[in-house]
């Protein structure tokens, strides 16, 4: 579980968190939502400790994140997965090298050992025979489940996923929804998803979040969203609609 207490956070005098109060269970999908520039992508940098908060707590299961010093962060990372939006793959690298960089950053094991560990993570959101390809040379599915795989190299207790299905067709998008909805109850994670796809919402949402400005503006269930009187949240439901169907017929011609 995954507690934010009074969090708030600003950027040159602007404020663009406003204490905020939330918390994420474990084996669930706990979905932020809002439109671009509401603060989400900064919550989620703030929980993970890639941004300083100026006030409030993050708490993982009892211990203060914030709190610790440099070397005991480094130490819970290690227990953290982070999907970032457009995969964040190393070009580079291949495949199967892009999966080991956490293991060779974080671990002692043999090379051997790293290796067998991100095969079973490569095999595991199906990428066969694919491991010495290099990020160029697979599709945009592809690179997100890759990106996947080496999310839960270390076997994390905490999922952090930022627009998982950004640039992806509504298909693939549903593959990967799916595959995080299944290894977060595989792994008993604690999973947070940014997103602003209702298709995500209403497919994998537990837990739902909206922001709006900085603050929460409603949170609740796939199954009460749209029984909400929140006119903000009305309004991102219907535009996110509206901007799905475009894309889908986009993708029909």
């Amino acid at each position: 579980m995954i507690e934010v207490r009074n969090l708030s956070k600003s950027f040159d005098n602007a404020k663009v968190l406003n204490n905020i109060n939330m918390v994420f269970d474990k084996g669930k999908t706990n979905l932020i939502i809002g439109q671009s520039g509401s603060g989400k992508t900064v919550l989620l940098k703030s929980i993970v400790g890639l941004h300083d908060i100026d006030e409030g707590e993050v708490i993982f299961d009892g211990i203060v994140f914030n709190h610790l010093n440099f070397k005991e962060k480094k130490e819970m990372r290690k227990e953290i997965g982070m999907l970032f939006q457009g995969g964040a793959l190393f070009d580079s690298s291949t495949v199967e090298e892009n999966v080991m960089f956490p293991l060779d950053m974080f671990t002692e094991m043999s090379f051997d050992e790293r290796r067998e560990r991100a095969n079973e993570c490569l095999k595991r959101v199906n990428i066969i025979n694919a491991n010495q390809l290099y990020p160029a040379e697979i599709s945009g599915g592809m690179k997100k489940r890759v990106a996947i795989a080496r999310a839960i190299a270390l076997n994390p207790k905490y999922l952090f996923c930022d627009e998982p299905n950004s640039g992806l067709d509504p298909k693939t998008a549903l593959v990967i929804d799916n595959l995080i909805k299944e290894i977060t109850i595989e792994y008993n994670m604690t999973t947070i998803v940014n997103t602003h796809d209702m298709n995500s919402v209403m497919e994998i949402g537990d837990n739902i979040i909206f922001i709006s400005n900085g603050s929460i503006w409603w949170e609740g269930t796939k199954e009460e969203i749209f029984d909400t009187d929140n006119n903000e949240l009305n309004d991102f439901i219907f535009a996110s609609k509206l901007s799905q169907k475009i894309k889908d017929l986009k993708n029909q011609r």
